[in-house]
């Protein structure tokens, strides 16, 4: 960089050194105290301050040497020529305007573009090429650092790349600027440089190297072309903004690229300035395009386009033709076909084509007209659409009105509209096109984009003197830039702090431009601009006026918003930005923001011929169309305009979803910020305009980037250089020797005795604010002046005393000169001296043979060194030749080393890549071994909870054998009450044929009845239909309630039938016949309820209609009061309008009468006439404009009168409606109800069979649906608060309904009589279900327990049902077996006397055995006890610290709330400070218009002094005409008129001053206010907080002693565990004694096998006996009425006794197939088992004959109703055998008894000898158990379903063929009857819902007394943290640096200075304590 002489290119980037390390700037600034001072011209100037006096200075100016007064404030400091043009302008000392200006200006002036400002780099446009930019340069910049090289786009670029690359994060470059700025030149340098940098590294082998950087340098041609323009301001001016984002792979390479766009100045292709131009492929297409081109583009000259406003405008140093081959060369390389590029240029061609379309106006008519249509066709022809209806959808187009279509011609000023509209949006669309295959073609390789570089190019703030829409987009825009600016440099300073470990109130600066960012995009409360502007759009009558009327009264006192002080328009309205005041004017964006189209036109190109214009209108139907727009001129209801509003989305909406996306990309990258400055508009290099380039530093942002570095420390310096420049200061503070730079500093700076407030000593660096190094200049510079004026003095001593000592010498030596010259002058004469002289050089001849030998001496020495050298040289010649040998070796050794070499290089990039994947997978390894550890642990912790659950199980297993012991005595008890059942259904058969009487008279009425519903179903019919269209909603909400309900209904009766199937199943008889008797009652009051409340619905719909004729008349009504208004308004204008002439006729009057005044009497006395006429006419207009007001408030009281009365009968109507509706709803669900519940009850019986077999599916889905029940319970609270007050008008109804219920039972007082006996059972039921719905509570909150048990018990339950299934096999074999051996219990009697004697010796063994076990048992129980117990404690341990953990966090949130408070108190007060600030602007504002006022007022007076002179002058010289006299009194009135406004002007500023100076005092009051009260509270807390201290001490202590209870307790509960686990050891001794009993019991099990062969042959006889029993029992049941009876008491018993023998049977089955199992060499059970199965399938078959046997027999029972007489005789001997039979089946129940003991004696024994099987046994019993129950209830369920068909049986004996009907009749009534049983369960249902509230209230209070404890634990884990820092309390580093509160979890940060103060003084008392 200091090279002694630099290159061409370093010229332009090197400062010169020389320059900055000057003496002589260094003297002049410390000399003259150079400052800056403003200057119109310059900005600031340059001068040196003289004299100070007071607030003013005298200041002389460097350049011209005048003298000027300046005012104190004005005055801006000068860095020292140290600094001039320094690089980086964060380093400047002094941090100001002047100073950054005069920083750009000098490097401007000397070649140097680039200037870095903190984070940004300041370019400002040369307006000339430099050679910066070659390949020379981008290798300098390759890998270098930023602070390594002098700035460049190139080192932002490099920089952004390295760290892309090392960090592995996304980054992104802004580049902002004005037009013209350079902003794209810029963007192609960075893309330059990485298209060079990413692609560097490629290999030379790779054949499409490059083409993906090809592709992106060629997409900016392309761009260009179709996005560029020549502007005032730019020849080349982009008129979008793009994002071009560039995605790179893991190595670096160019990966692919995306460039999305901002803000196409569409306008521009139909409107330019005189020397601008349009886009610049309009003029490349025409310059550029060939003949055959021409001809298929329909191109003409420029000159013919009327879009082309200024024709062919060339730009200088460009050929048109030349860049469209170049163009067209673009898109080729980029992939676009040929067909595609000429459908691009015809697009372009009608977009020029559009603009000649003409129109014009017919004469009488507003419509428009297209003379001549050649234009229309060209288009029509280059878009593939029909002319005709081209011009159509232009002249007439079809709008939708309402609901009709209608054709509405256009006038011209519409038509012109129209054409502009379609030909910006055809090239919006193509540019947007071209641009999707840009993208496409930029994203074509496969490889995947780890990371990515964006380059923003978009335009910088503009401050226009008309500003629109887009400046207001721009504006936006830059204002979230600058934000994203503020943040990021906030987050680097607040590291760059934390790494040097200083104290910084940190301040996000972020935050200072959020307002004026809410104000625009804020989107409700109160809505922000862009959101009034799209509310806007969608109302009628909406105008750009009502648009900022409506802005001024939402956001008119935001902070940020204005009103401008000169209204020149009323669309008028001011927004303070960051960069400045801005004045916008809102005219016409309303189109702008909707922009809107033809849809008429956009429907005829969506169709076109072309694909192309097809692909570019896909979109047609999202287009804003004319119906939209003419509701915005058109009157027409809201309503209407809003069916579109969903349809598309504003040009508003659209650019703040791009701008979010693009500023969460930008978030999400590492941002490197460009501005770019244009030097002057003139474009000429070299030349710099100071007050334009200052502008644009604070519209970039770069002077805000000061503004927050001056808040910090902006200079920095390492130690070593800090001491090495100013040690010079503080010399004697320094001992002598080595020391640490830091502790050097630190005595400096002691010495130097700076205040604390203006550095920071970090870690390695020392930080200053601004000026503090101007200072430390100064002085350095004054002692460095005394040490060189000390050092000058001893030099020039020096320096004469050596001249002196010179002087000494020379005398000496011209003395001795003189001496000798003397001396030569005698002798020069003297002969002997002369002889002397000639003969002393030939007395050397006689030496000349010495001297001969000498020299053959020397020559023979010679010639022996040269026959040496010739030697050494044949020795050297050797070597060499030898070396060069080996040399040659070498070369071709490192050659070969180079190539392996290189070959290595490959291999170890190659590896690095493998590496790098090896370790992403070695990481993605060793997170699995992480997650697969965990999952081995909780898989550990299973298998813990599994053995507890098999533990749980064994003793659940034991609990069900007791439990089954019990129910067998049940069932004896259960079987006595079944005999007194049946007695009393023999009772109930006598009252149900009197019932049949009943029901005969019932069933005539329910016909009648019937016919009645028919007619009320049509009706209701025609009402649901206008039900469903006002009521969609409350339908949707109803369906979900009914579904809601419909679950929980379903899960209350599976819990219903679960709890009760055991005791209810039995009684259902009775229950249901009780019901039947009730329900038909209640469907005839149920019924007339339904006819009086059809006939209410009638009388209803009447009067809604008649309310519908009364609103339609009244709406006629003020139709034609409305027409009447209108009619008084035109009046009522038409006399203003002759008010206004008779008005001006009257001052015409005036002014003629003032002029004439003085000439004769006889005008004034025409004067007086006029006057007096005027007076008249004035009385009379005014009478007039009396009487018509008061028309007009007749007419408005009545309308107002006519509103109110049809707003009441809508009301009513509106009631009427609503209670209509309620009524129809409910009928409706009765009615419904009543039809589900007929159906219901003919489907129940075949339900009541396959429910049984889905109940355990069932309680799986039940679990879960409980769980989402539960999620949708809070949803459905809220919607049933809103269901209640609907529900009020129901209830109504309901009580209505009740009312008549009472009436009708009057009538049905006859059948109460014989309904007494079900109505008690009902009494009883509903005892019954009252004690089910406390039970019901109770299993609610036993539910959350059980639901834990059964998903580990589902757990076990999976596991065992594999073994169950082979198990189920043998259990139906045998099932079928006991089946028909239950017919045979007569001939088994001899077996069973043999078995009781073996089973009575089984059974003493059993007992005593048992006991033993029972013993054990009951140890093992208690144990178990023990354990739950000390686990329950355990679990409640964890609840209590989880309570703890939530208190905490509560506590955490109170702190940060505390925070977040004190953060808005320093909000307050800095918006109290700035409001200050402003009003003291204000203030001295209105002082200087105040003295401009009096300064006018005093020449005013002057002037009027003169003036009245002049009049007095006039007076004396007054001639007879009063003419003059007239004139000059006119003018003095006017004069005096003049003056008084001056004087209350006057008075009004001085009022408004004082008014500004006492707001002033009153905002310095309130601010001290403010500060006493923040102290205040500040205090208060700090109390607060100290008593939470003690409090929460106070609470730690206690939960200390807690936790040490809870230590006991679990080391209690340790030693318990212990004790069980030996407890358990002696168990498993004491089972092994039992096995001994297995012996016997295989015994025993033998003879059983040999009994069953007996038993076997035994059925084989008595199935023949068998089936003559059945045959005469089946007729004779069929036959007679008792002998039913005494059959179901006997089949009921058998089917009992079949149960127990079953079971035993099984038990037994299960045993002998576990012997088989275990002893693999017993062949004999193998066969018999064979064989077994296969009698058991014989016997399968014989059933199946059996049941179609029966078939046969309920045929023939109709037949044999005539043989009853006959049997009974057979009937008698039958009850006697019968009788015969039951004593056989008592008997066989004991032997079953004894046979079970028998078969448990045998499990124990087996259990005791197979210890590792007796788990899966005993689960494999337990599955069996619950198998058989489930048999026991299939078993009753048919029994049932036998019951009623006995019964149905009965009736037919009865009854033949009128049972049918009468059955059918009977479930109508039943279905009918069940309704009111479904209402009962409602009301049933209902109470539960409400307990369920009660508890859910309960559960609230609950929660809140958990937070109440989570807030507790939260203060005491406070406390800890709190206990914590008073241990740490005495370390010295507590105040200095942030601390970290609740045990490293939280950083509490201080939000304001204040309360970093307080906070400091509380850590200084912690500290003390």
């Amino acid at each position: 960089m200091s090279k002694k002489a630099p290159s061409e290119d370093e010229k332009f980037l090197f400062v010169d050194k020389d320059f900055l390390n000057s003496p002589m700037a260094q003297a002049d600034w410390a000399a003259k105290k150079l400052v800056w001072i403003p200057s119109e011209k310059h900005g600031f100037e340059a001068a040196s301050i003289k004299e100070e006096h007071g607030e003013e200075v005298l200041v002389e100016l460097a350049d011209n040497g005048k003298k000027v007064t300046v005012n104190k404030d004005d005055i801006q400091k000068m860095n020292p020529p140290k600094f001039s043009k320094v690089e980086d302008m964060a380093e400047l000392t002094c941090l100001n305007e002047a100073s950054v200006l005069h920083n750009i200006r000098e490097r401007y002036f000397s070649g140097l573009i680039y200037t870095y400002s903190g984070l940004f780099c300041v370019v400002v446009n040369p307006y000339k090429m430099l050679p910066i930019y070659s390949d020379k340069i981008i290798e300098m910049y390759k890998g270098k650092k930023r602070h390594e090289v002098p700035p460049h786009i190139y080192s932002i670029t490099d920089n952004a790349y390295r760290n892309m690359m090392q960090d592995r994060e996304d980054q992104s470059i802004l580049c902002t600027g004005e037009s013209g700025a350079g902003k794209t030149e810029n963007t192609k340098k960075v893309i330059q440089y990485l298209a060079v940098v990413a692609s560097s590294h490629k290999g030379k082998k790779d054949s499409s190297a490059g083409e993906l950087e090809k592709q992106l340098l060629q997409a900016n041609p392309i761009l260009e072309a179709f996005g560029n323009a020549k502007t005032i301001k730019n020849d080349n001016s982009s008129r979008f903004g793009k994002f071009i984002r560039i995605n790179f792979d893991v190595t670096g390479y160019i990966v692919g690229a995306n460039i999305e766009t901002y803000l196409l100045e569409k306008s521009r292709c139909i409107r330019q300035a005189k020397t601008e131009r349009a886009f610049h492929i309009f003029y490349y297409m025409i310059a550029g395009a060939k003949d055959k081109l021409r001809e298929e583009l329909l191109l003409e000259p420029f000159s013919n386009y009327r879009f082309l406003s200024a024709g062919h405008v060339q730009i200088p140093g460009q050929q048109d033709d030349e860049m469209f081959e170049e163009t067209m060369e673009a898109m080729q390389i980029m992939g676009l076909t040929d067909e595609e590029r000429i459908d691009i240029l015809k697009v372009c061609s009608t977009v020029m084509q559009l603009g000649n379309i003409a129109f014009k106006k017919e004469r009488n008519q507003e419509q428009a007209t297209m003379p001549d249509n050649t234009a229309a066709q060209k288009v029509c022809h280059l878009q593939g659409i029909n002319v005709t209806d081209f011009t159509r959808a232009i002249l007439t187009p079809r709008i939708k009105v309402g609901r009709e279509v209608v054709q509405k011609a256009q006038t011209k000023e519409q038509a012109d509209f129209a054409i502009e509209a379609l030909a910006k949006a055809v090239y919006e669309r193509m540019f947007r096109w071209i641009l999707g295959r840009v993208n496409k073609a930029l994203d074509k390789t496969k490889r995947q984009g780890a990371s990515f570089l964006g380059i923003l190019d978009i335009a910088g703030f503009e401050i226009f003197e008309d500003n629109s829409f887009e400046q207001l987009c721009i504006n936006y825009t830059n204002e979230k830039l600058q934000q994203l600016f503020n943040h990021t440099m906030f987050i680097l300073e607040q590291e760059e702090y934390q790494r040097e470990g200083i104290e910084w109130n940190f301040i996000d600066f972020g935050l200072d431009l959020q307002p004026c960012i809410e104000l625009i995009e804020r989107p409700n409360n109160p809505p922000g601009i862009l959101a009034l502007l799209d509310e806007e759009c969608w109302f009628p009558k909406a105008t750009d006026v009502s648009f900022v009327e409506k802005l001024m009264n939402t956001q008119g006192n935001h902070m940020k918003f204005a009103k401008p002080k000169q209204l020149k328009d009323k669309t008028e309205f001011s927004i303070l930005h960051y960069a400045g005041k801005v004045d916008y004017n809102a005219t016409a964006w309303l189109t702008k923001n909707m922009d809107p189209l033809n849809d008429n036109v956009t429907a005829l190109l969506s169709n076109s011929s072309s694909q192309f214009v097809q692909d570019l209108w896909k979109d047609a139907d999202r287009v804003v169309g004319l119906d939209t727009i003419a509701k915005m001129t058109d009157t027409s209801m809201p309503s209407a305009s809003k069916t579109k509003k969903g349809m598309f989305r504003t040009v508003g909406q659209l650019y703040k979803e791009s701008l979010a996306k693009l500023m969460t990309t930008l978030h999400n990258t590492q941002p490197n910020f460009v501005r770019c400055i244009i030097p002057n508009h003139e474009k000429r290099a070299g030349k710099l305009d100071a007050n334009l380039v200052l502008e644009q530093l604070r519209c970039n942002g770069v002077l805000e980037g000061i503004r927050i570095c001056r808040q910090g420390f902006p200079n920095r310096i390492v130690f070593q250089e800090f001491r090495q420049r100013y040690e010079i200061l503080a010399a004697s503070a320094i001992p002598k020797g080595f020391m640490d730079g830091k502790q050097a500093c630190c005595l400096m700076i002691k010495h130097l005795d700076l205040d604390p407030n203006l550095y920071r000593i970090g870690q390695s660096k020392i930080f200053f604010r601004t000026g503090v190094l101007a200072q430390l200049e100064e002085e350095r510079d004054l002692k460095i002046t005394v040490i060189i004026i000390a050092f000058q003095a001893q030099a020039r001593g020096f320096l004469a005393r050596k001249a002196f000592a010179k002087r000494q010498q020379q005398l000496t030596a011209m003395k001795v000169i003189q001496r000798n010259c003397a001396a030569y002058l005698k002798l020069r004469n003297w002969q002997w001296w002369r002889l002397f002289t000639k003969v002393k050089p030939l007395l050397q001849v006689t030496r000349q043979e010495e001297e001969m030998s000498l020299k053959e001496e020397e020559l023979q020495k010679a010639k022996d060194v040269a026959t040496k050298f010739e030697s050494e040289l044949k020795e050297i010649t050797l070597k060499h030749t030898q070396i060069v040998e080996e040399r040659n070796a070498l070369q071709e050794q490192l050659q070969a080393e180079t190539e392996l070499y290189a070959e290595a290089e490959e291999m170890r990039v190659r590896l690095a890549a493998k590496k790098q994947e090896l370790e992403e997978i070695l990481h993605e390894m060793e997170a699995r071994l992480d997650e697969e550890e965990e999952r081995a642990q909780t898989l550990l912790l299973d298998k813990k909870k599994m053995q507890q659950q098999m533990q749980e199980l064994e003793e659940h297993l034991e609990e069900e054998e007791d439990a089954r012991q019990k129910l067998q005595l049940e069932k004896v008890a259960c079987e006595g009450k079944i005999k007194k059942l049946e007695d009393d259904i023999l009772v109930m058969e006598d009252q149900n044929n009197k019932l049949v009487k009943e029901r005969k008279l019932m069933e005539e009425r329910i016909a009648d009845f019937s016919a009645s519903l028919a007619e009320e179903e049509e009706k209701s019919k025609n009402l649901t239909k206008l039900k469903n269209k006002h009521e969609s909603m409350i339908s949707e909400l109803e369906v979900r309630l009914k579904k809601e309900e419909k679950s929980r209904q379903e899960l209350d009766k599976a819990k219903r039938k679960l709890e009760a199937e055991s005791n209810d199943l039995q009684e259902q008889l009775a229950d249901l016949q009780a019901q039947i008797a009730e329900l038909k009652a209640q469907l005839a009051k149920k019924e007339e309820e339904l006819q009086n409340a059809l006939a209410r619905l009638e009388d209803e719909t009447a009067q809604k209609n008649n309310a519908l004729k009364k609103i339609r008349e009244l709406e006629g009504h003020i139709s034609d009061l409305q027409e009447d208004l209108d009619s008084e308004r035109v009046a009522r204008n038409k006399a203003e309008k002759i008010k206004r002439d008779l008005g001006e006729e009257l001052e015409a009057l005036k002014s003629e009468l003032e002029d004439t005044l003085d000439t004769t009497a006889t005008q004034q006395e025409l004067r007086a006439k006029r006057e007096q006429e005027v007076t008249l006419l004035k009385r009379a207009i005014e009478e007039e404009n009396r009487t018509h007001e008061a028309q007009i408030q007749e007419m408005r009281q009545k309308h107002t009168q006519a509103v109110e009365e049809l707003t009441e009968q809508l009301e009513q109507s509106k009631r009427v409606k609503t209670n209509l509706e309620k009524a129809k709803q409910a009928l409706e669900k009765e009615t419904s109800e009543l039809t589900m519940e007929v159906r219901s009850l003919a489907q129940a019986r075949q339900e009541g069979e396959h429910k049984r077999k889905k109940l355990e599916g069932q309680v799986a889905d039940l679990q879960s649906r409980i769980n989402d029940s539960e999620k949708q319970k809070a949803e459905l609270n809220e919607r049933c608060s809103k269901m209640t007050v609907e529900l009020e008008g129901v209830t109504n109804l309901l009580n209505e309904a009740e009312s008549k219920n009472i009436k009708l039972s009057k009538d049905v007082s006859s059948l109460s009589s014989q309904l007494q006996d079900s109505q008690e059972l009902l009494a009883e039921e509903t005892r019954q279900k009252l004690q089910l719905s406390t039970k019901l509570r109770q299993a609610e909150d036993d539910r959350n327990s059980l639901t834990e048990q059964l998903e580990e018990e589902m757990e076990a339950k999976r596991n065992m049902e594999r073994h169950v299934s082979t198990l189920n096999v043998q259990l139906s074999d045998s099932k079928k077996k006991l089946e028909e051996m239950s017919g045979n219990i007569e001939l088994l009697e001899e077996g069973k006397k043999r078995l009781q004697r073996d089973l009575e010796a089984a059974n003493t063994q059993f007992e005593e055995k048992a006991s033993a076990f029972d013993k054990l048992e009951k140890t093992k129980n208690r144990l178990q006890q023990e354990l739950e117990d000390t686990l329950m404690d355990l679990d409640n341990q964890r609840q209590i610290v989880s309570n703890l953990e939530k208190k905490q966090k509560k506590f955490d949130q109170m702190l940060a709330e505390e925070k977040s408070i004190s953060s808005k108190y320093a909000e307050e007060r800095d918006r109290a400070e700035a409001e200050a600030r402003e009003k003291e602007t204000k203030a001295l504002s209105l002082a200087r218009a105040l003295e401009e006022a009096q300064d006018s007022r005093e020449e005013l007076e002057r002037a009027n002094k003169a003036l009245r002179m002049e009049m007095e002058d006039l007076i004396s010289s007054k001639d007879d005409v009063g003419k003059n006299v007239h004139e000059l009194e006119k003018s003095k009135r006017g004069l005096e008129a003049q003056v008084e406004e001056m004087k209350t002007q006057l008075e009004e500023l001085e009022d408004e001053l004082q008014a500004a100076e006492d707001a002033k005092l009153r905002l310095e009051v309130n601010m001290q206010a403010l500060k006493a009260q923040f102290e205040r509270d500040l205090q208060g807390r700090d109390e607060m907080g100290e008593e939470k201290k003690r409090q929460l001490i106070k609470q730690v202590r206690e939960l200390e002693t807690e936790l040490e209870d809870e230590r006991k307790q679990k080391a209690l509960a340790a030693a318990a565990k212990k004790k069980l686990e030996t407890d358990m050891k002696d168990l498993e001794g004491q089972i092994e004694t039992v096995n001994k009993g297995r012996d016997e019991a295989i015994k025993q099990l033998r003879k059983l096998q040999a009994q069953m062969k007996d038993y076997q042959r035994e059925l084989e006889d008595a199935r023949a006996a068998r089936e003559e029993v059945l045959g005469t029992a089946k007729e004779s049941e069929k036959k007679a009425k008792s002998l039913e009876a005494e059959l179901i008491q006997l089949q009921e018993e058998l089917a009992a006794a079949e149960r127990a023998k079953k079971q035993a049977e099984a038990e037994r089955d299960e045993l002998s197939d576990e012997l088989a199992s275990n002893a693999s060499g017993k062949s004999a059970l193998a066969d018999e088992k064979r064989r077994l199965e296969a009698k058991i399938a014989q016997l399968e078959e014989e059933l199946e004959e059996e049941q179609s046997n029966m078939e046969i027999l309920n045929d023939r029972l109709r037949k044999s109703a005539q043989q009853v007489d006959q049997l009974s005789n057979e009937l008698q001997t039958e009850r006697s055998t019968a009788q015969k039979n039951e004593s056989a089946r008592q008997q066989m129940e004991r032997q079953n008894k004894e046979l079970k003991a028998k078969l448990l004696e045998m499990e124990n024994q087996v259990k005791s000898k197979f210890k590792s099987s007796i788990t899966a046994l005993e689960a494999k019993v337990a599955q069996l158990e619950e198998q058989l129950e489930q048999e026991n209830r299939d078993k009753q369920a048919t029994g049932k379903s036998l019951r009623q068909k006995d019964k149905k049986l009965k009736d037919l004996m009865m009854q033949v063929e009128d049972e049918r009907k009468q059955a059918e009749q009977y479930k109508d009534q039943a279905e009918k009857a069940t309704s009111r049983m479904k209402q009962l369960k409602r009301q049933l249902e209902e109470s539960e819902e409400e307990s369920q509230r009660a508890t859910a209230a309960r559960r609230k209070l609950q929660r809140e007394l958990d937070e109440a404890t989570e807030a507790n634990d939260a203060m005491s884990r406070e406390v800890t943290s709190l206990k914590s820092k008073l241990r740490r309390g005495n370390e010295p580093s507590f105040g200095s640096t942030p601390r970290r509160v609740g045990g490293g979890r939280r950083v509490v940060e201080d939000a304001s200075e204040e309360e970093a103060d307080s906070q400091n003084d509380y850590n200084g008392t912690k500290s003390l304590e």
